[in-house]
């Protein structure tokens, strides 16, 4: 696989993220070592220190899938918060784990439920809540 990406996230958002996996017995859903991997590798900053070109969780963001060639705005959200409007994507589902702490261009391989891997490229943050001053 290829080097991924140096990500950051916001404290909050570590600390709620812990939280849940904490809660959870161990491969409750496909891709949890890898978001656990990847918050452990993160730079971990204070909401009012986060860059406003990362993805942080509620950031609503354009990304698109190069095997596939489809692109996507979603809203990264926690599963509690994710609903019927097929708007938002849970930061439990795989690609969902990809997002987090990337900045605008970045690009990352994330292994896929089955068997192989997903090269995903963020176009875009359209909305972040910390840029927006909502902690």
């Amino acid at each position: 696989m290829n080097t991924r990406p140096e990500i950051t996230i916001s404290s909050l958002d570590a600390d709620r993220l812990y939280d849940l996996l904490d809660a959870l017995p161990d491969n409750s859903f496909p891709g949890q070592g890898e978001l656990d991997a990847e918050l452990a590798r993160a730079n971990v900053v204070e909401p009012e220190a986060m860059p406003a070109n990362r993805v942080t969780m509620n950031s609503t963001v354009k990304f698109a899938i190069e095997s596939t060639k489809d692109e996507f705005e979603l809203t990264l959200v926690y599963p509690k918060d994710v609903d019927a409007s097929g708007k938002k994507i849970s930061i439990f589902a795989p690609i969902g784990g990809a997002l987090l702490g990337l900045s605008q261009g970045d690009e990352i391989e994330w292994p896929k439920p089955g068997g192989g891997t997903l090269k995903v490229t963020l176009k875009e943050i359209v909305y972040q809540p910390e840029r927006a001053g909502e902690f």
